[in-house]
């Protein structure tokens, strides 16, 4: 399966997958909003050789054909300084 992929202008690193290039009909007016005008990035096949970076391929069909898109969020960067505080409150 072929889907579009897009990222977010308001948040970076929020991609939205669909299944239809500028069919944004599934996805909530909430989302819509917060995520911002979409920009184009790719075209990928869900079922081809080439795995995602950053997302499962497998569960974004799933959730393509569930609820008509994928929502990527960025990665939470780790706080170095409460992973310091919870290691040092061990010893």
């Amino acid at each position: 399966m072929i889907c579009a992929i897009y990222k977010s202008k308001k948040k970076a690193g929020m991609y939205l997958y669909i299944a239809k290039r500028d069919e944004f009909s599934a996805i909530p007016e909430t989302l819509r909003n917060n995520f911002g005008t979409p920009i184009f990035v790719m075209l990928f096949n869900l079922k081809g050789d080439k795995s995602l970076i950053n997302a499962d391929n497998l569960e974004v069909l799933e959730k393509i054909q569930q609820q008509g898109f994928y929502l990527q969020m960025p990665k939470q960067e780790e706080n170095l300084l409460e992973l310091h505080k919870k290691s040092t409150a061990l010893h």
